[in-house]
């Protein structure tokens, strides 16, 4: 059975840093492309970033490019999300996702979590 346990979350400032983490079980962490993506009542559901098996293919959606980074570390079935320069707009509750596909990249993804509060406010 898939877990996904999203923490790290909190209220910062704006200019301020998180990193949030996944912790994943039930499936072979290392065989799959895995995602952050965030949700609001207004934007809905918004991809952030995309890591590959290994961590050497990312992508990041471009409102966070150069600001946020992804990284996974295999060996411990966690993912990361370090978050910089955080802006209002950042608000939102972020979850970790894995892809549907086994070791390709699809762009479909299971979100099992619960998520994790991230609040950006003075």
């Amino acid at each position: 059975q898939v877990q996904l346990v999203e923490s790290g979350g909190g209220l910062v400032q704006p200019g301020g840093s998180l990193r949030l983490s996944c912790a994943a079980s039930g499936f072979t962490f290392s065989s799959y492309w895995m995602y952050w993506v965030r949700q609001t009542p207004l934007r809905g559901l918004e991809w952030v970033a995309a890591i590959n098996t290994d961590g050497a293919s990312i992508r990041y959606a471009d409102s966070v490019k150069g600001r946020f980074t992804i990284s996974r570390n295999n060996a411990k079935n966690t993912l990361y999300l370090q978050m910089n320069s955080l802006k209002s707009e950042d608000t939102a509750v972020y979850y970790c996702a894995k892809d549907l596909e086994f070791k390709y990249y699809s762009g479909n993804y299971y979100r099992g979590g619960q998520g994790t509060q991230v609040t950006v406010s003075s």
